[in-house]
């Protein structure tokens, strides 16, 4: 499809009736015992998500997102007792995550604020206890742009990384749909048991129903797999207000992803199945940032990122292994270990794959980019998928159900 057919895309014909009542509030216990929905071959069953390498052939390699839920909501009391919520997006100075995440005096992130209306020109300070001390933490304002607001964070003791600071001041921040506050027991069941790098503000929830026995199940199968990370911003909740898909700005989400991991993409020759949304949107971006690499081998590193349109404009079709070789040979001309870049891509009906064989991923949101994404995937079965699902008594959206779903 061209991208002015893709534009026109009405969000209206992806809606849905979710009762309220079939929000999962809370994960089941175990993760690995919740319902897992299998689509193939334009057949759905219902199993149990503990069995997921059953229904994986030999040789599939599994694609995970290592992202780590971060402590982005600080939550600062003002002298006269109005509370101003700084909700961390991502960082600014010093503008990668793990070098911010490891200041000791002083950084900077893109912020959206509540209660903004609160906070003029004054700092916002806060008492932060921790078992190895405490400290006291203090916001600016710096500048507004259209990303969010620029908020200076500084505190006053250095032995404090600013990781560290977030752990102990910040509150994990769970979906808003919960309608509930985060609780302490979310500190563990909304991060993914495999998720290491700090960065994001939402979790990729597919991976939610992984276990460590459920990884072992794949180990002894024989089963590859391989770690990206994509950090997942907060307009992943972001509700398409236009009428169409062509009114909509998608988000921009930092993406990273090892040579080593690109290289067992390359080498790769059975099935991939991708687990959850974010990895499929980084490793479908891959195709495009390679296919720069291979008309532009000289391309800046900021020139890499990937457009919202970019999928729908008419360009030279080249391999897949293709471009995940013109990856490997700019990371090798320039001596570095990590593809680091951004991606706006919008998966819709009309995108043509390059790398999934297979998606593991939740029940989405109605008239969402999610399920824009899904139905791209599976075509116009996404209405069978998810009919079933709500007849079959799944639970739907983050801490809800999971489904394996083949692509024809």
């Amino acid at each position: 499809m061209k991208k002015e057919e893709i534009e026109q895309l009405r969000i209206g014909d992806f809606h849905y009736d979710l009762p309220d009542g079939r929000i999962a509030k809370y994960p089941v216990e175990p993760r690995d015992a919740s319902k897992l929905l299998v689509y193939s071959g334009r057949t759905i069953t219902t199993a149990v998500f503990r069995d997921l390498p059953a229904f994986l052939p030999p040789e599939s390699l599994l694609v995970f997102n290592n992202t780590r839920v971060i402590h982005a909501r600080l939550l600062f009391r003002k002298p006269t007792g109005a509370v101003v919520e700084v909700f961390c997006l991502s960082p600014l100075v010093p503008e990668e995550y793990n070098v911010n995440f490891q200041q000791r005096e002083r950084c900077a992130w893109s912020c959206m604020i509540g209660n903004a209306k609160r906070w003029k020109d004054e700092s916002l300070q806060m008492e932060v206890a921790s078992p190895a001390g405490s400290l006291t933490l203090v916001a600016r304002r710096k500048g507004t742009f259209p990303s969010g607001v620029a908020v200076e964070f500084s505190w006053n003791d250095p032995s404090f990384t600013f990781s560290e600071v977030l752990e102990f001041a910040g509150k994990l921040p769970i979906p808003p749909y919960l309608n509930r506050a985060s609780e302490e027991k979310d500190d563990e069941t909304y991060q993914t048991v495999y998720s290491h790098v700090e960065g994001s503000v939402a979790a990729p929830t597919a991976g939610l129903h992984f276990t460590a026995g459920v990884m072992e199940k794949l180990r002894q199968k024989g089963l590859s797999t391989v770690e990206v990370t994509l950090h997942v911003g907060a307009g992943t909740f972001k509700p398409v207000k236009s009428p169409t898909i062509g009114g909509h700005g998608m988000h921009t989400e930092c993406l990273s992803v090892s040579r080593d991991a690109i290289a067992s993409l390359l080498a790769h020759n059975g099935k991939t199945i991708v687990v959850g949304t974010t990895s499929l949107r980084t490793v479908e971006s891959l195709y495009y940032i390679g296919a720069k690499l291979y008309r532009r081998p000289d391309a800046l590193p900021h020139e890499l990122s990937v457009s919202q349109w970019e999928p729908y404009e008419p360009d030279e079709e080249i391999p897949p292994k293709t471009a995940l070789q013109s990856i490997l040979d700019y990371l090798d001309r320039h001596g570095e270990e990590q593809l680091i870049s951004s991606t706006q891509i919008l998966i819709a009906p009309g995108y043509r794959f390059r790398y999934a064989d297979a998606l593991v991923t939740n029940f989405h949101q109605p008239e969402s980019t999610l399920l824009l994404l899904i139905s791209a995937f599976v075509g116009d079965d996404w209405r069978q998928i998810y009919r079933y699902a709500l007849d079959n008594g799944f639970r739907f959206l983050s801490y809800g159900d999971s489904s394996l779903l083949w692509r024809e």
